[in-house]
Order: C-alpha cells, then sequence, then structure tokens
C-alpha cells in the first residue's frame, strides 16, 4: 500500500483526474433539480475540467474553474435557470491548491476573487440564503486551515530531504576523503620502506662492483649490507602489510623509539654515510604515531643524503624532547662531485694505477633517479601530527631538515 501511494504522489494527474471524476458524478447526479438540463449538463462537464490540473498548472486551472464559474452564474441568470452546481466545490478545492502549494499572498488575492464570484452569482441567480452564506464561509475557512497543516507539512518534507540530500553528500565525501587519506598513507609508509632500502642496497652494489676486484673485504661488506638492509625492508614490508590489512589501533603501530633511530643511523655507517646522532629526552615514551613519523624522517633525510651528498658525505642527527614538542633536525655537508673512473678503473690523468672509490661515491649512485615525493611525504607525515617542517640549504652549503612535533596534538587528537 504505501509503494502504491509513493506512486501516486509523482503523479499527481491521476490523483487530480479521480477527483474531478467525483466531482463530474456528484453534479450529474443533480442534473434533476435544473430547468434547463441541456446547459446545466455542459457546464457540469466543464467546471471540474481544471481540477485535473491543478498541481501541474496552478494558476491556470485555479483561473479557469472562476472563469467557469461567473460564465455558468451569467448564463443561468440570462435563462432564469436558479441552480446551483455541487461542482462549485472544485473553487474551495482550487483555493486549498493556492495556499498549499503556492503560497499565501496568492490564496489572499483568489479568496477576494472568490468572493467577486460569489457576488455576481447573488446578482445573476439570486440573493442566497444564509445557510448558505455560512456554509461557503466555512467550506473555504476548512479549505485554507487544511491548506496551511498541508503546506506546513511540505515545507517540513522538503527541509528533512534537503537535510538528507547534505548528509549523503556529506558522507559519501567523507568516505571519499578517508580512502584518499588512505590510500596516500599506504603510499607514504611503502615509500618511506621501499626507497630507504633500494637506495641503500642500489649504493652498496654499486660501490662493491667497483671494489669486487681490488677490495674483496670491502665488496664482501657491502654485499653483507645489502643482505640485512634487503632482510629489514622486508620485514618492513611485511608488518605495513599486516597492519593494512587489519584494523589497528595506534599503540599496536610499530614503536621505533631510540632504538630505531639509531639502528637506522647504523645502517647509514654501514652504507658509507658519517652520520652522528644526539638524542636527547624520553623519547621511548611519546605515542607511536610521532615515535613512527620521527623514524620515517630521519630515515628519509638520511637516504637523500646518501643518494645525493656526493663523496666523502657528513650527516648530523639531533632528536630532541622538549616541554611541548619534540625537534628533529638532520644537517648534512653537501658533499663535492665525484669524476667518474675511466673503464679501466682508473681516474683520467692518474696512469694506470687503480682507484678504490668510497661506496657511496660510485657514479651510479650519484645518479639514482629520486620521485619527488620523499619531501612531500614528510610534509604530509608532518602536517598529519599536526607539526612544521622546513628544508632547504644550509649555510654551509649542505641540507638542512628539521621538523617540529607537538606532543599533546597527538595526545589530543
Amino acid at each position: 500500500m504505501r509503494r502504491f501511494s509513493l506512486w501516486l504522489r509523482g503523479k499527481p494527474l491521476i490523483t487530480d483526474s479521480v477527483v474531478a471524476l467525483l466531482l463530474l458524478t456528484i453534479d450529474v447526479l443533480d442534473l434533476g433539480n435544473s430547468q434547463y438540463k441541456p446547459t446545466y449538463l455542459v457546464f457540469s462537464m466543464l467546471l471540474p475540467l481544471p481540477i485535473v490540473f491543478r498541481r501541474t498548472h496552478t494558476r491556470a486551472a485555479a483561473l479557469g474553474v472562476v472563469l467557469l464559474s461567473i460564465t455558468a452564474s451569467l448564463v443561468h441568470g440570462a435563462v432564469g435557470d436558479t441552480s446551483v452546481h455541487p461542482a462549485l466545490l472544485g473553487l474551495g478545492i482550487m483555493l486549498y491548491t493556492i495556499v498549499a502549494y503556492v503560497g499565501r499572498r496568492q490564496g489572499l488575492l483568489y479568496l477576494a476573487i472568490l468572493v467577486l464570484d460569489s457576488l455576481i452569482s447573488a446578482a445573476a441567480i439570486g440573493k442566497p440564503s444564509g445557510t448558505d452564506i455560512a456554509f461557503t464561509a466555512l467550506y473555504y475557512a476548512l479549505c485554507w486551515t487544511l491548506a496551511e497543516f498541508v503546506g506546513a507539512r511540505h515545507a517540513y518534507d522538503s527541509e528533512v530531504a534537503a537535510r538528507l540530500a547534505v548528509a549523503d553528500y556529506d558522507r559519501e565525501r567523507r568516505a571519499h576523503d578517508a580512502v584518499a587519506a588512505e590510500r596516500t598513507r599506504i603510499a607514504r609508509e611503502l615509500h618511506d620502506v621501499v626507497a630507504h632500502a633500494v637506495s641503500v642496497i642500489i649504493v652498496q652494489a654499486d660501490g662493491a662492483r667497483f671494489a669486487l676486484r681490488h677490495d674483496p673485504d670491502t665488496a664482501e661488506q657491502a654485499l653483507t649490507t645489502i643482505a640485512g638492509t634487503g632482510r629489514d625492508a622486508l620485514r618492513e614490508l611485511r608488518r605495513t602489510v599486516e597492519l593494512l590489512r587489519t584494523e589497528h589501533a595506534p599503540e599496536q603501530l610499530p614503536q621505533h623509539g631510540t632504538a630505531g633511530i639509531a639502528k637506522v643511523v647504523d645502517m647509514m655507517r654501514s652504507a658509507g654515510l658519517d652520520v652522528s646522532l644526539e638524542l636527547s629526552g624520553e623519547l621511548d615514551t611519546i605515542t607511536p604515531e610521532v615515535s613512527l613519523g620521527i623514524h620515517r624522517i630521519v630515515q628519509e633525510s638520511l637516504t637523500n643524503t646518501l643518494r645525493h651528498a656526493g663523496s666523502d658525505p657528513h650527516a648530523e642527527v639531533r632528536v630532541i624532547r622538549r616541554a611541548t614538542d619534540v625537534l628533529v633536525d638532520i644537517a648534512d655537508s653537501g658533499g663535492t662531485p665525484v669524476t667518474p673512473p675511466t673503464p679501466g678503473g682508473c681516474h683520467p690523468g692518474s696512469g694506470s694505477a687503480p682507484t678504490t672509490l668510497p661506496l657511496t661515491a660510485s657514479p651510479a649512485a650519484a645518479r639514482i633517479p629520486g620521485s619527488g615525493l620523499g619531501l612531500v611525504g614528510m610534509r604530509e607525515r608532518i602536517a598529519v601530527l599536526g607539526g612544521v617542517l622546513t628544508a632547504g640549504r644550509n649555510p654551509h652549503g649542505g641540507w638542512t631538515v628539521r621538523a617540529t612535533i607537538p606532543l599533546d596534538r597527538a595526545v589530543s587528537d
């Protein structure tokens, strides 16, 4: 039944046609009271007709009913027929329609037109009795009151529909934003894990290739570093994928802390990067989100130093917990460009003596292409934590990355 009601709500012509047919039936049944039946029958068929279009063409239908009523009064008065059409109840129906669907101001204007119509009918057919006047006034008042109620109901339904539409849009937007944020987070985590490990592996592999024939011990050390870095990267990838597959709380995130930072520094040292480390404050008691953020910033910054700082690079890492925030400061020396060796393993102009390059100074290492997303990922990570990150050249020609991460933001969020 409700489905049928909802179907009819979208087809006003059907229900309005039923109302018009009902008025026609009532009017035809009263045909016996008319002295001029052909004229009466014509207006019986015409008067309900505008009711069919009362909601699709409200103003035109209202005007059509009034004009037909005035015409019927004048014609019946001219032929001396004093009968009244029951179909004129359509005047009240149109008053209800105007007030409910158009507005009160138009309803007042239409009510004034109905009063004029009543005066014309009284002049043409004859003065109505007090009972007729009272019935007409009560009928119009009832139509107006019902229209006010229905109009308020329509306004309420429209407001609810509008709010539901806004809520649906907001829900879809939040879902889209959540998906986009999750994709960004996954991309950032994978970039931090893969880019760091692969960069170290490439640098070590190139260094081992150049040192293999002339310094087997250094080459073996490089290969050992490659194997360890690969295992660590695989373990980190498995942990990241496991966290992505399950619903995890923030405390389930990897707690890197001072041990994790020290491990990253040791790995970079084994790769040939001279790193000094300064840790201050209780860094192992901060939240997992901040701890992971610090770890990733140090990891990405040292990886960039290893890739881009040239020969004999040096980096200084400072992580200091202060009263309300954590300061992460990584500065490198910048290094100097390396002249690629000749195919025979010698620098140009150095005779035939072989030259062994540092593992971080291989030509291929200087050409490791970057995605340009490392700094973007660091900025996104710090922004999520409510901190500030700056990066750029320092006065010594090197590169400095400095991040300030608040502690209270991570707690309150």
